[in-house]
């Protein structure tokens, strides 16, 4: 930003170009952000993170969430964040591999229901 001696009494701003972050202008502006950069370093888990992500896309996109739906996503959620952090104890596996198991999924998600299991058995042998 800079200010211009000759702006007629006024503020003069030129912004050049913002890229990232949050902004606010005015007196009464307010800006907030917030951002996630999730960084796996084992090549299984990355895997396992990009099938479970595929998957809550796909559920997001159903016309209807049933309550088993919204039981898989908030599994699927929990281990997304764990996975972010670094961690993929066996109990967190296990309990995603049941809730996969016992989804019966629909012929929509069938495909990226069977990757998350297929990286899940990746991780635990």
């Amino acid at each position: 930003m800079s200010g211009d001696g000759d702006s007629g009494g006024g503020a003069h701003v030129q912004i050049g170009s913002i890229s990232g972050g949050s902004q606010a202008f005015g007196s009464h502006g307010t800006a907030e952000s917030t951002n996630h950069t999730v960084v796996v370093a084992d090549p299984k888990q990355q895997h396992l993170l990009t099938q479970v992500r595929a998957l809550r896309g796909e559920l997001s996109r159903a016309a209807e969430r049933t309550p088993d739906d919204e039981a898989l996503d908030a599994e699927l959620d929990e281990a997304e964040r764990e996975i972010g952090r670094g961690r993929t104890d066996s109990g967190l596996l296990g309990r995603l591999r049941t809730r996969l198991e016992q989804y019966g999924a629909a012929a929509a998600t069938a495909a990226s229901v069977t990757a998350v299991l297929q990286a899940i058995a990746q991780i635990t042998g």
